[in-house]
């Protein structure tokens, strides 16, 4: 911490920032990298097909999408507040700090589930989310390969219902900011987990909270019947209410897309917007 708060007085933002997640990178590897050499579900090296691409991503994910949410979830929110009963707002802010992150875990969820069932159905959208379907061998890096249209879509449907019940709200009272943020911090950490290539299996538990073994079957390309499944991000229930959970014993045998993806960052990055292909 005390290194961090040198470098906040002498390094410019940017500076920071890339400095704090060079920090979580070798955190995370140190974390993940041995538990996915001793309990791996697909035996692949760690420096597999795509994981200079997929580190590149680690950076763009973690910094373009708040940037660029920053005025769009500002007006959103403003416009919101105008149809939202105060009374409500008031209620809520009153309510402990815990219980609302509890609250907004659920709420967001359903939102966060829309948006990402609409990245799969809506042709215009897959074209972008397409990008993070493309992984061919899945692990935790795997979690941060997203194009910044996708990331920015998914996350605004994502706190549309936090704001519309009062849970966060980007103006007036700074422990509702906090809301949003732990969100994103709690759904991030855990899409890291989930997107491990790790055998672990939960019994029961993966019934209540999203696993590897969920999410990767929401990454199969074993065949049309089986793809279009577990849209949810930490909770398998809402899945179940939407008739999309899909959770055998069994793991998928095949992951990515069938259709064409540029090998490269640049590439990938552009190729949703060239519509001849």
């Amino acid at each position: 911490m005390e290194i961090l708060r040198l470098l906040q007085q002498n390094l410019p933002p940017f500076a920071v920032d890339i400095v704090r997640l060079c920090i979580w990178l070798v955190l995370l590897v140190i974390l993940f990298v041995p538990l996915e050499r001793v309990f791996a579900q697909h035996p692949q090296k760690i420096f597999r097909k795509g994981f200079l691409t997929d580190l590149c991503y680690y950076f763009i994910s973690s910094l373009i999408p708040a940037h660029i949410l920053v005025v769009p979830m500002a007006m959103i929110a403003w416009g919101l507040h105008y149809f939202v009963p105060g009374g409500l707002h008031q209620w809520v802010a009153g309510q402990p700090l815990g219980m609302r992150l509890a609250a907004s875990l659920v709420v967001g969820e359903f939102g966060f589930y829309w948006g990402h069932r609409w990245m799969h159905e809506i042709p215009l959208l897959w074209r972008f989310h397409a990008i993070h379907h493309s992984a061919e061998q899945i692990d935790w890096l795997v979690n941060t390969r997203a194009h910044p249209v996708d990331m920015v879509f998914t996350r605004i449907c994502g706190f549309i219902p936090l704001y519309l019940v009062g849970l966060a709200r980007p103006m007036g009272n700074d422990k509702m900011d906090m809301v949003p943020l732990m969100v994103i911090l709690i759904g991030t950490m855990w899409g890291f987990f989930i997107h491990s290539n790790l055998n672990w299996r939960f019994g029961w538990l993966e019934w209540l909270i999203s696993t590897p073994a969920f999410h990767h079957w929401h990454h199969t390309n074993d065949g049309p019947a089986l793809i279009n499944k577990n849209y949810s991000a930490m909770i398998p229930w809402v899945d179940k209410i939407f008739g999309t959970l899909y959770l055998p014993k069994q793991w998928p045998a095949k992951y990515g897309i069938d259709g064409p993806m540029a090998p490269g960052l640049a590439g990938q990055l552009i190729q949703p917007f060239d519509y001849r292909q």
